[in-house]
């Protein structure tokens, strides 16, 4: 067996990756049969309720790299979802907005996609979805850290 293999944060890494996967399979069953792709309803539901935002805010607050976001608001458009307009102060800045019809379809498709994905929690009472919470944070937080210490040292 190799040293790498013996590492005790494997197990874990691997367990988060899975739980990540199937979260997405769930997420993306119920998105598909409302006839969009993740992507697109990851766009639809950050900006819902909002008066739109810059492509770069959007891809920040989105799961979606820039590249791929130009794609995904380009088929939105072709749906009638959003409108994508050139500010005047500045004409490198881009907005991204829900149309009405958009408006409308996130005030009905949000609602019941948190709906659907409220059944995957319900064996966890708050106690336990609190403390899954934090250790994820501190995960995260863990990565950031590194990550960021290794940014300084390549400095």
């Amino acid at each position: 067996m190799s040293q790498s293999s013996k590492e005790p944060f494997l197990s874990l890494i691997r367990e988060l990756a899975r739980a990540f996967q199937a979260f997405e399979q769930f997420s993306a069953y119920h998105v598909r049969q409302i006839d969009l792709t993740p992507p697109q309803f990851d766009v639809l539901a950050t900006l819902g309720n909002t008066p739109g935002m810059s492509c770069k805010e959007l891809s920040e607050k989105t799961l979606i790299t820039k590249g791929t976001l130009t794609g995904v608001v380009d088929r939105l458009i072709e749906k009638g979802m959003v409108v994508r307009t050139v500010q005047e102060h500045d004409r490198r800045s881009v907005m991204i907005a829900l149309t009405e019809q958009g408006e409308a379809l996130f005030q009905q498709v949000f609602p019941a996609h948190l709906a659907y994905m409220k059944t995957a929690f319900e064996t966890f009472d708050q106690a336990e979805m609190d403390a899954i919470s934090q250790q994820l944070m501190r995960l995260r937080t863990a990565f950031n850290q590194v990550l960021e210490q290794k940014r300084i040292e390549t400095e």
